[in-house]
């Protein structure tokens, strides 16, 4: 009985960490997954170093896609897109 007390400080860590850390960093990388799924022609995004472009062409074998900015077409890594602005773009601005 007092080695199951002993541990339970230990026990009370992990559930922490997991809820607070492990759990949200799992649904964040789902999020990520299924938005690179979904992408599509013409859709407006910013990748992780911050370009913005509009997707033109996707290339299934190596996940990657082509991206047309301001300074021409440049080829992307689909995981390396950040966000999609186009539905952003689209939405009223909300008054405060």
């Amino acid at each position: 009985m007092e080695s199951l007390t002993s541990f339970l400080p230990f026990i009370l860590m992990f559930v922490v960490v997991y809820f607070f850390m492990i759990a949200p960093q799992m649904k964040r990388a789902k999020q990520e997954k299924k938005f690179a799924a979904e992408l599509k022609r013409g859709d407006r995004v910013i990748t992780k170093s911050g370009m913005h472009g509009k997707v033109v062409d996707f290339n299934d074998k190596d996940a990657s896609c082509v991206i047309e900015t301001l300074a021409g077409k440049i080829k992307f890594d689909r995981s390396s897109i950040s966000m999609e602005m186009s539905k952003k773009l689209n939405e009223p601005e909300k008054v405060k």
